[in-house]
């Protein structure tokens, strides 16, 4: 029996390591997104630190340091720059519906021209090419402005970026530096059993792993064929319209089809059959293929969940945690899948156990 002295100390201890833990998590809470960033971002590039590490002869803070710059160079100074990029098209395409200078009246006349039926239809439900005429070209004001507003708005934070930045940068040095030795002191102080943790941390590096890498991977590279193809084309804000593909290709289903079907659509209304015929050709054969065949194989065969468990944990992942939510929301569900499993084990050993037991006595 425990003694009450020692309960309540226990009682005590935990209470005030409870305590403390909230108003730690409290305190950086502002910085935990950008924690998160470094974790992923270490996870991702340790093999890359390892190798330095190894022809560095062991000198883990120039690994470390020359490992942080190319993530620096290769990917965040890009990501920046584009995203300055669709800034200015987004106040660009705003200004130009806005001022009336870019219209839908156009595609409206080509439609009660080529479907005169479709209109004569509208009408004797009530509706008039005008009202669809307004509705619409409200509709693509209030979407540009609201994207290209949002986005000024964040880089207009420039201090409160440039510390985040500068945080990430920070972390990230020392969580390749130090990560190994992170996870050790994570599992001897965890109260569960090593095994259990070291499946948790596992399972948690390889959905991070494969979310950054084949999701991330595929939108990029869909998103750029787009936006590439509509500079081509000759079509306004192609780096607004590449980068919004870029996002929505994060989706599971339906990805950067959301933007070059209906602009194919439009196209062929306003009687440009060729360059939408060009962009269905591209559209459908080579960044459908791309989503077809890279995906799989960089996403789901690491990440080890059904299609439609990937694509609702994305969507509440986005919904929950706004971008960050596509890495966040597969993980949650991996590890959700992954403790329940562990559950299962533990039961099942359990009833067996019992069983044998049962079998012993009788």
């Amino acid at each position: 029996m425990v003694p009450r002295d020692t309960t309540i100390r226990k009682i005590t201890f935990m209470t005030i390591l409870l305590g403390v833990t909230a108003a730690f998590i409290g305190l950086i809470w502002d910085f935990i997104m950008t924690a998160f960033w470094a974790t992923v971002l270490s996870v991702i590039f340790f093999s890359i630190f390892k190798w330095f590490t190894k022809i560095t002869h062991g000198r883990r803070n120039l690994a470390a340091f020359i490992t942080t710059l190319i993530i620096l160079f290769c990917v965040v100074i890009p990501v920046g720059f584009i995203s300055i990029a669709m800034v200015n098209e987004s106040r660009q395409l705003y200004e130009s519906y806005t001022s009336g200078n870019t219209s839908v009246a156009s595609i409206i006349e080509s439609v009660e021209a080529r479907l005169p039926r479709l209109t004569q239809m509208l009408e004797n439900f009530g509706v008039t090419t005008e009202d669809i005429h307004e509705k619409v070209n409200q509709f693509i004001v209030n979407v540009t402005g609201a994207i290209g507003s949002r986005a000024i708005t964040y880089t207009r934070s420039t201090i409160n970026f440039v510390i985040q930045f500068s945080l990430m940068l920070y972390l990230l040095f020392f969580f390749l530096r130090d990560g190994q030795n992170i996870r050790k002191v994570f599992i001897e102080t965890f109260p569960l059993r090593d095994e259990t943790e070291n499946i948790l941390l596992d399972r948690f590096a390889s959905v991070a792993r494969a979310t950054m890498k084949g999701t991330l991977i595929v939108a990029v590279v869909q998103g750029t064929i787009g936006g590439v193809l509509f500079a081509a084309l000759g079509i306004q804000g192609a780096i607004f319209w590449g980068v919004i593909m870029t996002l929505l290709s994060l989706l599971p289903v339906g990805g950067s089809g959301f933007v070059w079907i209906p602009m194919s659509i439009l196209l062929i209304i306003q009687g440009e059959v060729t360059k939408a015929v060009i962009i269905i050709i591209v559209g459908s054969l080579i960044i459908g293929l791309i989503d077809n065949l890279l995906r799989p194989l960089l996403v789901g065969r690491d990440t080890k969940m059904p299609d439609y468990l990937v694509l609702v944990a994305t969507l509440g992942g986005l919904t929950w945690f706004g971008l960050t939510g596509f890495i966040i929301g597969p993980v949650i569900a991996a590890l959700f899948i992954t403790c329940w499993q562990l559950l299962n084990e533990k039961a099942v050993k359990t009833l067996d156990g019992n069983g044998e037991g049962a079998a012993a006595d009788q």
